[in-house]
């Protein structure tokens, strides 16, 4: 891909692994970028005629007279029609979307998986998503889905972009880059990025095998949530959210699109590259985030604050104060509350609550929830510490603690998750993860003052 970000300088496409990409700072801005010096145009969004022959065309990723709108203007080589022809449906078997109701799969209860294993089978992008989970309605843009991806080969003039949905992606293990329309995105353990609906992209392994978390987000996009009285700083910081700066290809050979459509899948022969964006502007664009610059707010004194308070993102619903999604972090931080339970207390939620392993161990789950695994807590089912969480944290010597070495996230949705064949019949299901509250004991004693 070709970019550039002051000085003009060129890279040959399809990107070298050795490329270092650029990025801009901040999330939501009004971005401008070119990778050819005069391709933006300056005071207008459509020229009669654009310079170097490119074509003027707007991505849009709201109704024309949403407030404020998102969108963004890119200056191509050719316009999008050109990379799109007649379709075909395809099958890809794994990757489900709601609703999506198997009357064989039991999805009420408390459930936990181990890391869904590596094959000898080649997967990339596409045939590398695992579906666990569906909810809402792809149709009505509401919901969403949790996948596993496996990736250990890239795509080759192949190209991808939902028109479902935007992806949230977090990475466990591997290194992948993300060539877009719009630039370029290296992404690692530790980082997430966010890949807007209708955006077209091919995925590389830069290092491999790749595992990771998908929320696929049928909704309103994700924001940054409203911090209240936390006020202006803390929790995730505009500026360290990076968008990439433009980036193109201009290659004539035989290539592939597939596009989501209303949870189907459907694939088109064109005879170039769709990545032909060599300037644009807007703030309807792809973002990458660190997050170890996350930063935690919590309890100094007593008690354990609802999880809310570690929001990294969220997808608004309508309803105000229940999300459509929350992207939820647990990373490194002080426990210092006094008196306090400190674990995530035993609770029921409407929302329904499914949690990742990034690396290390989570505080509420020190045994079996390991790195690339996952658990489910459906809407309404109880769940929280095991005996040993729930036995050390009531007779710690409550001074101040770090956890260290640990990064655990939650997709919480207000809608009921519905488990695929997939996460209920061949995902490493740990079948005994229920009793692992088993053992808890009654501890009533009625003496009056008794703790």
């Amino acid at each position: 891909m070709n970019q550039q970000t002051k000085s003009h300088g060129l890279v040959q496409a399809p990107t070298p692994v050795g490329t270092t990409p650029g990025y801009m700072p901040g999330f939501a801005n009004d971005f401008e970028t070119e990778a050819l010096p005069g391709a933006l145009p300056q005071g207008m969004n459509s020229p009669q005629k654009c310079n170097y022959g490119l074509y003027g065309e707007q991505l849009s990723g709201t109704a024309f007279t949403a407030n404020p709108p998102e969108r963004t203007w890119t200056y191509r080589i050719r316009p999008s029609v050109k990379h799109s022809h007649r379709y075909q449906k395809i099958d890809l078997p794994y990757w489900k979307s709601a609703p999506h109701v198997d009357p064989d799969v039991i999805s009420l209860g408390q459930y936990r998986w181990d890391p869904v294993p590596h094959t000898d089978e080649g997967l990339n992008w596409l045939t590398g998503m695992r579906t666990m989970t569906t909810a809402g309605d792809v149709n009505t843009q509401v919901g969403m889905a949790s996948h596993i991806y496996l990736v250990t080969e890239s795509m080759k003039d192949e190209y991808f972009f939902s028109a479902d949905s935007e992806l949230l992606v977090v990475p466990q293990e591997g290194r992948l880059r993300f060539a877009t329309e719009l630039g370029i995105i290296d992404l690692e353990p530790k980082e997430i990025a966010i890949i807007p609906r209708g955006l077209v992209y091919r995925v590389e392994v830069l290092e491999g095998p790749c595992r990771g978390f998908v929320c696929e987000n049928y909704g309103q996009k994700f924001e940054l949530p409203g911090r209240g009285p936390i006020g202006a700083n803390c929790l995730a910081n505009p500026r360290d959210f990076k968008a990439p700066v433009a980036a193109y290809e201009d290659r004539e050979v035989p290539s592939t699109l597939t596009v989501k459509w209303c949870g189907q899948f459907h694939r088109t022969d064109i005879p170039q590259s769709p990545l032909d964006v060599v300037a644009w502007h807007g703030n309807y664009a792809p973002y990458k985030y660190d997050l170890r610059n996350y930063c935690p707010v919590g309890a100094i004194l007593f008690d354990h604050p609802d999880p809310s308070i570690f929001t990294v993102l969220t997808a608004p619903s309508g309803v105000p104060g229940t999300a459509n999604i929350d992207f939820v972090l647990f990373r490194e931080r002080w426990m210092v509350a006094e008196d306090t339970f400190r674990p995530p207390w035993y609770h029921k939620n409407i929302m329904s609550e499914l949690m990742g392993n990034i690396y290390g161990q989570y505080d509420a789950k020190p045994q079996g929830f390991v790195p690339g695994g996952m658990s489910l807590h459906n809407m309404m089912l109880p769940h929280g510490p095991d005996k040993n969480a729930f036995e050390g944290a009531s007779n710690a010597d409550l001074k101040a603690e770090k956890l260290e070495n640990t990064m655990s996230f939650m997709f919480e949705t207000r809608f009921p998750q519905h488990l695929t064949a997939f996460a209920a019949n061949e995902a490493p299901l740990q079948d005994d993860y229920i009793d692992c509250w088993t053992d808890l004991e009654k501890k009533f004693d009625g003496t009056p003052g008794k703790k």
